[in-house]
């Protein structure tokens, strides 16, 4: 009770707290009909010395002369690797770099077409400028900023495909975490950069040594600037080089001391992905299924997790009671193994699944879909953005999305549907607020039961049970709603303190009506049911709010990115529901319809879960090349049970646990990063011991090495890791005591990941995984030791990869292919079954013509039988072969 009273509190208070926070800084909102360099009004506290600054930067920036545009300079021979010239104006960009400078925010980037080439643009704060160190590397020239940072709203890197012809690729992002990187890469040489400083930042004057041969373009008053926001509507590589869920903050993916990946929405487009779970079939190291409700569930590094985050914030609804995860409104799919404890509570040890969610862009954008399939599957989408108002401070966007089919099952049919806004609104140039909601609904069938192994992976006397065979009945009803409803506050007090505020709020809605698969009977035919009947809508209702500072800061020679905050999530589930008798089915010949008997038991009862953690991480650079990472975190929870029919059974159980984590990267040279790590876990354990004593959290501990790569001018990067991980104080019967637990429990897993993503050569993208994967039960009162866990292969790996022709008459055409392998994996703890191992091929063929574009996928192209494991004795048949075709438009 004092848990949920200060929960409570909490709440409120940090409620208003927040509200208070928008409306002070909403009264220095800057006003814009003055002119910009004078539209910060000084606050009462400012220091003469500040007022002086300021004064001079202004003085200074309004006696520069006017950049000329690049179509103005006279370059020299178009053979010379790069040029390198002194700007115009008196602050040039060589000048700067001999004056130390504290770390600057680049704060967008805008690409412009010009008469030669473009104009890359990194706008700053305040139009400060960046010292610049540039080389050519093959047909690449890279820039390191020192002392600067990318900083954007959506908190993404930029990627650019080929802005004009002879330029391949633009990417512009963090380094380490004080340096930016900015790589041009040319077709077939190193492209000719000028940099020179403008009102607004550095620009990068960029032509290829295509342009000089080519027929002279339109006049940059002819083609307006593009102005580039979001990197998801650009058609980039596979390869994203910063994630967020690992330290909270957009951090280089090789700066993280932990294996982390990130698929992003172009990969599972191309694989032509129906939900979540066909998304990241290419994360070899992920095995996956529907559970009974048909929420997402995944097994990582051995152990199975329903630890899923919604933009950094729990929502571990979407792994239970709210249905599959639709992809339409997702930008990228961020997956980190190991135990995250630290950052964002207790949860599962295997790993941690962000959904990031597409945002607003500044420019109208409009995307229509229609796809059709095997077993009547049709599915149109809508995804349009665009500003509000005509400064683009008020952004939008909506993805609309419905998905009907039936399925190889018989008398199943699923539909889905999806309704995304958001809104963004640009509050003064260091204050954003982003709101959004989600309402999703989902009815199908229930037949996520699974068939029993006698006679699916095991022989049976009987033959062969057919596949597409419902366990269940005619009419078996799973409907699921949800409505999800947040914001996320973001406000920059200077270039290197930050603060983030985000709330979300998800009701979810249930009802099931189905018959359950209880057991084989002997004569291997005949399976017994009981009937499951929800007497109301069931709920699931959760909350979750978190706030926390992100600084930067130098004590010494010692460069720190500090994140300190707290969060709140509180879980309210509430079910009325009826087991009763109901007749068993011949599964080789089956009547269907019997009627429902006697009610045998009735469940009705509240479950309410609270946690409030307060956390702090340091990210500090010990030298260029070497970065220590460590935090800690410590959490008050409490689970409390209401019983509405036998009150003698109501319970409380508070507890509380502190989950360290440290981790270290060395950088020997600029693409590599060697990096160890020590991480911990908990999850709650409900209950008590013969002698009353409380059973304790679970702990997850993991020791993590390994090295990660970036190649080919950042295009390609790759991770191998080695990594053990222990689940201690695992429940396991009492020996003295048979109807009670003792925690003397332990399961163990150790193994080898090797990730590599990205774009191998111009046009050829590809993800591939494998894994090795040794979990056991190492104690344990009941099963023997060294037993397998169940779902996990010694071995898996996977690969898909696609080839896109750009030039000649077949530019726009391309091709995919998927290879999945699965090692062979037990069926339940008891390792009374095995499921075998399979390899599953899928392909595509597609076709891209200005708006235009054209889809074919093939799914299990060899139309493999494959099986996941569900429980004792039974198992799910997965999808065969299948084909879907879709027609896009986009401008």
């Amino acid at each position: 009770m004092y848990l949920q009273k200060q929960f409570s509190f909490f709440l409120h208070s940090f409620l208003l707290s927040s509200s208070c926070l928008a409306m002070s800084i909403g009264k220095s909102i800057p006003v814009y009909a003055i002119p910009i360099l004078d539209q910060e009004i000084p606050n009462i506290n400012t220091s003469e010395q500040q007022l002086s600054s300021q004064k001079n930067l202004t003085t200074a920036i309004e006696a520069t002369t006017e950049i000329p545009s690049l179509s103005e300079l006279q370059f020299g021979k178009s053979s010379a690797v790069y040029l390198l010239r002194t700007p115009r104006n008196q602050n040039s960009v060589s000048q700067i770099s001999q004056t130390t400078t504290p770390v600057v925010s680049v704060t967008d980037v805008k690409v412009n077409n010009t008469d030669k080439g473009i104009d890359l643009i990194l706008v700053t704060s305040n139009s400060d400028k960046l010292s610049v160190s540039g080389k050519t590397e093959g047909n690449s020239y890279i820039v390191n900023i020192p002392n600067a940072q990318l900083q954007l709203v959506n908190g993404q890197s930029f990627q650019q495909s080929k802005p004009v012809a002879g330029i391949e690729l633009i990417t512009v992002a963090n380094a380490d975490t004080n340096t930016v990187l900015v790589t041009v890469v040319g077709e077939t040489g190193a492209p000719v950069v000028e940099l020179f400083d403008s009102d607004e930042g550095l620009v990068f004057g960029v032509t290829s040594s295509a342009s000089t041969s080519q027929q002279p373009t339109p006049t940059p008053e002819q083609q307006p600037p593009i102005e580039l926001q979001v990197i998801g509507e650009a058609e980039g590589g596979y390869n994203i080089p910063d994630a967020s869920t690992a330290t909270k903050t957009p951090t280089p993916v090789r700066d993280i001391p932990q294996s982390i990946q990130v698929v992003p929405r172009q990969s599972w487009e191309a694989q032509g992905a129906a939900n979540a779970i066909d998304a990241l079939r290419s994360v070899g190291v992920i095995q996956a299924f529907n559970s009974p409700s048909n929420g997402d569930v995944f097994t990582i590094r051995g152990f199975q997790t329903t630890n899923i985050l919604h933009n950094g914030l729990k929502d571990y609804t979407a792994g239970a009671t709210s249905g599959q995860t639709q992809l339409a409104n997702i930008e990228k799919i961020e997956v980190l193994r190991g135990p995250a404890s630290v950052l964002y509570g207790q949860g599962n040890p295997g790993g941690t699944i962000n959904y990031v969610t597409k945002q607003p862009l500044s420019d109208p954008y409009f995307a229509a879909s229609m796809t059709f399939g095997s077993y009547n599957l049709y599915q149109p989408t809508v995804d349009i953005s665009g500003p509000i108002n005509s400064d683009k401070t008020l952004l939008y966007r909506l993805n609309l999305s419905y998905f009907n089919s039936d399925s190889f099952v018989d008398f199943f049919n699923s539909k889905r549907y999806l309704l995304a806004p958001v809104i963004s609104w640009q509050i003064d140039p260091k204050t954003k607020v982003t709101f959004e909601a989600e309402v999703r609904y989902q009815d199908q069938g229930y037949h996520r039961t699974g068939l029993p192994a006698l006679g699916t992976v095991l022989p049976n006397p009987n033959g062969k049970i057919p596949l597409n065979r419902n366990t269940l009945d005619v009419g078996a009803k799973n409907d699921r709603s949800s409505v999800l409803l947040g914001y996320n506050f973001e406000h920059r007090f200077n270039d290197n303190w930050s603060l983030v505020n985000a709330f979300k709020v998800r009701f979810v809605g249930f009802i099931t009506n189905s018959a359950n698969s209880v057991a084989l009977q002997p004569d291997g035919r005949t399976l017994r049911r009981s009937r499951q009947t929800d007497l109301g809508p069931g709920v699931d209702n959760e909350y979750a709010v978190d706030t926390h500072f992100i600084g930067k800061f130098k004590t010494g020679s010692l460069q720190h990115e500090l994140v300190a905050g707290f969060d709140l999530y509180r879980e309210l589930n509430i079910f009325n529901r009826t087991m009763s008798a109901i007749g068993s089915i011949d599964l080789f010949n089956p009547v269907y319809g019997q009627p429902i008997g006697a009610v045998t038991s009735r469940l009705n009862r509240k479950t309410t879960n609270n946690q409030i953690g307060l956390y702090i991480q340091d990210l500090v650079t010990l030298a260029p090349n070497l970065k220590l990472v460590f935090g800690g975190r410590g959490d008050f929870v409490e689970n409390k049970v209401t019983n509405f029919l036998n009150s003698s059974l109501n319970n409380s159980q508070p507890d509380q646990a502190f989950s360290p984590r440290v981790g270290l990267v060395y950088q020997p040279i600029q693409p590599i990063s060697l990096y160890a790590s020590y991480s911990q876990s908990f999850s709650q354990n409900l209950g008590a011991t013969f002698g009353g004593s409380l059973f304790k959290p679970s702990t997850g501990t993991q020791y993590e090495v390994g090295v990660k790569g970036d190649f080919l001018s950042g295009r390609l990067s790759s991770t191998l890791a080695l990594y053990q991980l222990t689940l201690s104080n695992v429940l396991t019967p009492d020996p003295n005591n048979l109807t009670f637990n003792v925690q003397t429990g332990e399961q163990r897993s150790r193994g080898i990941e090797l990730h590599v993503t990205g774009e191998i050569l111009p046009g050829w993208n590809a993800i591939a995984s494998y894994a090795y994967t040794d979990a056991q039960v190492t104690k344990d009162n009941v099963y023997a030791l060294g037993n397998r866990l169940p779902n996990v292969p010694f071995n898996s790996a996977s690969l898909w990869t696609t080839y896109t022709f750009s030039k000649s008459n077949l530019q726009g055409l391309g091709f995919g292919l998927g290879l999945f392998y699965v090692g062979e994996r037990q069926g339940d703890l008891n390792n009374a079954f095995s499921v075998p191992s399979y390899v599953r091929t899928d392909a595509a063929v597609y076709y891209q013509k200005g708006h235009l574009g054209l889809a074919l996928n093939f799914k299990n192209l060899f139309n493999v039988q494959y099986f996941t494991p569900r429980d004792i004795n039974f198992v799910y048949p997965e999808d065969p072969f299948t084909v879907q075709g879709t027609v896009s438009w986009k401008f």
